[in-house]
């Protein structure tokens, strides 16, 4: 029986996938090769969920083009060399999908990731075909725009009092928020979870699988 929601809608990195530590020595290591001085930790945690450009503009705000398509380059060559051990699930995260399917809930990705980085993770996971829906960055508007959302929502048919955003980083809960969806917060991903409790999500979870327990819990 379901909840409340019948849309479940996820970020990738720092809320399905431990790939944060991953994106922060990519964007090193960019800045490295092109002169760039590094920024910290929290800096770069700080922009995980922004599409590749803005995350970098963030960055770097007087960056031009030409050297942001090389910066994006070089970040690219390195995730993608880390990526060939692709960068694995929070634990319980694959069990608990599953169990969302079987639950009968509609499930979707919404992300900051490429299509092209996108769809290389989930054909490692044998997922191509396991969500309703995906939306990568490169394809509609970045985080927090609510274009993605709205694009699910579309394509599932499903009003947004009955959808639910899941994520790691404030532009997710901004995003949900823009869309008229409630929204989760994971502790355990790319931001403290101080931050994102401003931005009032009905829950924060330290587990994966906590997320389910508490939508048993919501059973009308």
């Amino acid at each position: 029986m379901l909840s409340e929601y019948k849309l479940l809608i996820f970020d990738w990195d720092g809320t399905l996938a431990d790939s944060v530590g991953r994106i922060v020595t990519a964007m090193r290591v960019a800045a490295q090769r092109t002169g760039r001085p590094e920024r910290d930790e929290m800096s770069i945690r700080g922009i995980i969920g922004l599409g590749l450009p803005e995350a970098i503009l963030t960055l770097y705000p007087d960056m031009a083009e030409p050297e942001m398509v090389v910066f994006r380059q070089h970040y690219a060559d390195v995730y993608i060399a880390m990526d060939e051990q692709p960068s694995p699930l929070f634990a319980g995260v694959a069990d608990t999908l599953e169990a969302f399917r079987a639950d009968g809930y509609r499930l979707a990705v919404a992300t900051g990731k490429a299509r092209r980085g996108l769809d290389r993770v989930l054909k490692v996971h044998g997922w191509e075909r396991f969500f309703d829906v995906t939306r990568a960055a490169d394809e509609t508007a970045s985080k927090p725009d609510p274009l993605m959302l709205n694009q699910i929502l579309g394509h599932c048919d499903v009003p947004p009092s009955q959808a639910l955003m899941v994520g790691d980083a404030s532009f997710d809960l901004l995003m949900a928020r823009n869309a008229g969806i409630d929204s989760v917060a994971v502790s355990y991903g790319a931001q403290p979870v101080e931050r994102l409790l401003t931005f009032k999500p009905r829950l924060t979870i330290d587990r994966f699988p906590e997320l389910r327990t508490w939508l048993g819990r919501q059973v009308k």
